[in-house]
């Protein structure tokens, strides 16, 4: 019987990677969708800010999407990606098909989904084998956000910068203040950046008059007198061509940093215009190198 039992252990490893062969051929237009989710990288992006233990609980194995440290191991739902794995994986096969108990498994949870910390074979196997919970120690992280198992790391960035997005205009009304409402930006924290531009606008006109102006104002004057000229320069300057992906509101970001760099280094406040083509010269990419990277994507 034990040669029975390790004969199908070995082909549920075989199986399982041709599973993962065959999603890697399939999914060979899209690799972030085949790749398993970094905690590490979730965490950059989700920045969680609380933690709680919450004991040794059953996990649906569906909500398992990625791993603390062996996710280049695996590929999506926890398929085996190299065959180094094999003597492992099957020893914990061995051990589900003689109902060995084995020890819960590790989990962080962030956001509705779990990632491992320990257990990344037992969770393999869990998946290969079709179960629906499995019994793990948790600790979860908190967030606002919900982690669906679908997504990839940019599905993620996209959900952050939306949440970002409606929160600043909610809590600053800049969409009614200014009637614009699309400062959209490709990666998350820039509505904070925004958000702290202008109150050092706000403090500066602070500093010439009586009395001091609100928020609305200052939303204001720094759209129709800061943003607006420079995303002005940006347009004439055809930014965006040499800037593939970024939108208008990332380059204005980068352009306020570059010019006060530029006045940091030479003493001289430049003119907005020499200083957008100084950035392009320097940053953008020319039409044969965006011609390369589409084709290396």
């Amino acid at each position: 019987m034990s040669d029975q039992w390790s004969a199908l252990a070995e082909t549920d490893f075989s199986r399982a990677r041709l599973r993962e062969i065959l999603y890697r051929i399939g999914s060979f237009l899209v690799p972030g969708q085949r790749s398993m989710l970094s905690l590490d990288e979730v965490r950059a992006i989700l920045k969680p800010r609380s933690e709680s233990y919450r004991g040794v609980v059953p996990v649906p194995v569906d909500r398992i999407v990625g791993s603390e440290g062996r996710y280049r191991d695996f590929a999506r739902g926890f398929l085996p990606r190299h065959d180094y794995l094999r003597p492992r994986w099957v020893r914990v096969d061995l051990a589900h098909y003689k109902d060995i108990p084995l020890p819960p498994i590790r989990l962080y949870e962030l956001g509705g989904a779990y990632f491992v910390r320990d257990g990344n074979h037992r969770v393999s196997v869990a998946k290969l084998q079709g179960a629906e919970t499995i019994d793990a120690e948790v600790i979860s992280l908190g967030s606002e956000l919900r982690i669906e198992p679908d997504m990839t790391l940019e599905d993620l960035r996209r959900t952050v910068v939306a949440y970002e997005k409606s929160r600043f205009y909610t809590e600053t009304g800049f969409g009614v203040i200014t009637g614009d409402f699309e400062l959209d930006f490709s990666t998350p924290g820039r509505y904070d950046e925004i958000l702290e531009h202008i109150l050092v606008h706000k403090y500066y006109i602070n500093q010439g008059i009586g009395e001091e102006i609100g928020m609305p104002e200052a939303i204001d004057s720094w759209y129709r007198n800061v943003y607006k000229p420079i995303l002005d320069t940006i347009r004439a300057e055809r930014l965006a061509t040499r800037f593939p992906g970024r939108t208008e509101c990332d380059l204005y970001e980068y352009m306020v940093k570059h010019w006060g760099g530029l006045k940091k280094a030479y003493g001289v406040q430049l003119p907005a215009a020499e200083a957008a083509r100084d950035f392009s010269r320097r940053y953008g990419k020319g039409f044969w190198e965006r011609v390369r990277a589409l084709f290396r994507t």
